[in-house]
């Protein structure tokens, strides 16, 4: 019981992450297309369209962790979990992408050239960018880590890449406001731009590992063999076939342990139990599985 209320706290948590940063791009696109436009500056254009971006990955957060959070059913023995790391790979590409434009349309600038109005405006409205940018990264951040969302976590990626974008964006409006040049505005949008498709490429290459079922961290299977190796004293021979995996943000865990053949069912069932609750315990939002196998005397633990 307790377990399904943390559950349902977390999703409504996850839920609320992905509400707050939805609205908070919202504004930042107006503000940064309104600046930008009057300004003429292609790096504050560039960077509303990575709110924009942010926008719609905020959105397919927003929809992912709802999905997520469903029950198991009959065609979904497994529960809905993975939905979350699907979603960060569909983030990944519409990220890439708007990289891709950003670089396109400052190489057009660059050849063309440009004049620019109202920089302290625009310089404003990117320190302003920049603050609550940050806001969001540690409030996503700690969310993502409340829940182990990968939505959020791939969502917050964003917002730091949006601090270091909107910095980057003030530093060569200032240097224009300085020196007059203004080719400063497209190389640092194309700077922008590489910054965005280095954490799309984080992001999809993240997500897909969980995909493909890649093994938990070494510091987690530590954790699962500590507790396999504490549970000696209760005739356990030994433990093999450790599998773990992860969905979402449920960690997925099988084992096989041999015990005594002479041992009873109800006894090596108990002493399973306590391996699951224990593990469980350590390693939050992971779901155990012991298998019982009987053997000899002689210890077998996996190599």
């Amino acid at each position: 019981m307790r377990v399904e209320h943390d559950r349902a706290e977390d999703d409504r948590l996850k839920a609320r992450a992905a509400w707050v940063s939805i609205a908070a791009n919202g504004v930042l696109i107006a503000f940064k297309l309104v600046v930008g436009v009057i300004s003429g500056s292609i790096g504050i254009i560039s960077e509303a369209v990575h709110s924009a971006t942010d926008l719609v990955a905020a959105v397919i957060a927003l929809v992912s962790v709802r999905q997520a959070a469903r029950p198991a059913d009959r065609r979904h023995l497994y529960g809905h979990e993975k939905v979350e790391n699907l979603s960060g790979v569909i983030e990944g590409g519409i990220i890439f992408a708007a990289g891709v434009a950003i670089v396109v349309e400052a190489v057009q600038h660059l050849i063309s050239g440009e004049t620019l109005d109202h920089i302290p405006l625009a310089i404003a409205v990117m320190l302003v960018s920049a603050a609550v940018n940050i806001g969001l990264t540690a409030y996503l951040s700690a969310a993502a880590r409340r829940t182990d969302s990968p939505a959020l976590r791939a969502d917050a990626a964003n917002h730091l890449t949006d601090v270091y974008t909107s910095l980057s964006v003030t530093a060569g409006l200032v240097l224009i406001e300085v020196t007059g040049r203004t080719f400063f505005d497209p190389v640092l949008a194309i700077v922008v731009a590489v910054l965005i498709m280095w954490t799309a490429w984080r992001i999809v290459s993240s997500s897909t590992r969980v995909l493909l079922d890649e093994a938990l961290p070494d510091d987690e299977l530590a954790v699962v063999r500590a507790t396999v190796a504490e549970h000696r004293g209760e005739l356990i021979i030994g433990y093999h076939k450790l599998r773990a995996r992860q969905a979402g943000a449920k960690h997925l865990i099988d084992l096989h342990i041999t015990v005594p053949s002479d041992m009873t069912v109800a006894a090596a069932h108990q002493i399973a139990e306590h391996i699951e609750n224990d593990i469980a315990e350590r390693l939050p939002h992971t779901e155990v599985l012991v298998h019982i196998e009987p053997g000899s005397h002689e210890r077998r633990d996996e190599s």
